[in-house]
């Protein structure tokens, strides 16, 4: 079959790993001739390109910035995606008839350029739904129902209900994820709603003593502490009050370290209240190269998930494979909306509170001292990510529809 898969992340190639860079490759690897479009933001002063490999293309499309910018050009952006989408596919896949096309949320505004493609090949759709906005943005204030903001979120409104219908298949990470869209959204029919969870391909990562104790060195990070780590995005939805409150409630916890690496809006806060606070057990790290986030995940003991507690839909935060793969327990606070809780729990593999509870979190981080229960647990870390997060099984999934 010809793939097309429209996404907003930034990749040149699928040699890359991730969610989607490995489901990429499961498609070329099973014999399937992928499409993928992908963007260049404008900052990166780069015009268009196609990328062309063996089995795949890769369309780098020039678009304005959307990631780590102010909301005003982020809005701006994100309404001129679909032109600039469906301008591209006429121009350079005008020869190309698409039997299956993919895309993700965010964002929901490639309706167009979707709706395009399935009428012009008579394409089957995949909605792989990582995220459900507008909702989100109510959730955590930045949009509202009413008043001048309420006709924004009712166009954006307007918009997912369309991506909903025009989709023949919309793959959700959760249960909890499935029974919000269906209870939110009755007009869907329950059959085209399934689970379709987050996955990669697992790999296995030598962990040489000599090249941790090197990465311990470059950044500084004490030996004989337990380290937590979080890697990620630093903005609005990881709850960053949460996060400040828990660091202040540990700062003279002598066997516990905090890391938390990463990048977003509110990077440059943590990073004032860590020198203000005189926080001496914890290390925030700008966004690191592939290979050193590996490395350093592989020296720490516990991997850290923040959701922010005023969340109303089911988010399931990618990141939690990362720790998985390198066979951490995950100790997650989050909103009760979710299910990614439940699933830590019943895997037996972290332990989970709820993200407006300081106490709680701190005495699941007592319990995460016991090196017994770190050991086990970070194996059934391990155990669980392959044997239901794996591309392999997401791609059977999807393809289930088609054979």
């Amino acid at each position: 079959m010809n793939i097309l898969f429209m996404t907003l992340i930034d990749f040149w190639s699928l040699d890359d790993r991730g969610i989607y860079t490995d489901l990429m490759r499961e498609f070329a690897k099973n014999g399937h001739k992928v499409y993928i479009m992908s963007p260049i933001e404008r900052r990166n002063k780069k015009s268009t390109t196609v990328i062309k490999h063996d089995n795949y293309q890769i369309l780098k499309i020039k678009i304005g910035n959307i990631q780590k910018t102010n909301i005003i050009e982020k809005g701006i952006s994100t309404l001129t995606l679909e032109k600039a989408y469906v301008s591209a596919i006429k121009k350079y896949f005008a020869n190309v008839k698409f039997d299956l096309v993919l895309y993700s949320t965010p964002p929901i505004t490639l309706l167009k350029a979707v709706n395009y493609v399935k009428r012009r090949d008579n394409a089957k759709c995949y909605l792989l739904l990582k995220d459900i906005f507008p909702q989100n943005a109510v959730d955590l204030g930045m949009l509202k129902t009413s008043g001048l903001s309420g006709i924004l979120y009712r166009y954006f409104r307007k918009k997912e209900k369309k991506l909903y219908a025009i989709s023949d298949h919309i793959g959700c990470m959760s249960e909890a994820n499935v029974e919000f869209v269906l209870r939110n959204n009755p007009e869907i029919c329950q059959d085209k709603v399934e689970v379709c969870p987050n996955s990669i391909e697992p790999y296995v990562i030598d962990k040489v003593d000599t090249e941790i104790r090197q990465i311990r060195s470059k950044y500084q990070i004490p030996d004989g502490k337990i380290i937590f780590i979080y890697g990620g995005n630093l903005g609005r939805p990881q709850g960053i009050d949460f996060i400040v409150e828990c660091l202040r409630s540990n700062k003279r916890r002598d066997e516990a370290f905090f890391i938390i690496v990463g990048s977003g809006t509110e990077y440059h806060r943590l990073e004032k209240f860590l020198v203000q606070e005189d926080i001496s057990n914890a290390l925030l790290i700008p966004q690191l190269p592939k290979n050193d986030y590996e490395m350093l995940a592989l020296s720490c003991d516990v991997g850290l998930l923040f959701l922010d507690y005023r969340f109303t839909i089911p988010n399931f935060p990618s990141r939690l494979l990362s720790y998985m793969n390198a066979s951490l327990p995950v100790l997650a606070a989050t909103d009760k909306s979710t299910d990614v809780g439940k699933v830590i729990e019943k895997g037996q593999f972290g332990l989970w509170c709820e993200s407006n509870n300081v106490e709680q979190f701190n005495e699941k981080l007592k319990q995460l001292f016991n090196p017994e229960l770190r050991l086990l647990m970070g194996k059934n870390a391990r155990k669980y990510l392959e044997e239901h997060y794996t591309s392999k099984k997401t791609f059977d999934i999807i393809m289930s529809h088609f054979l």
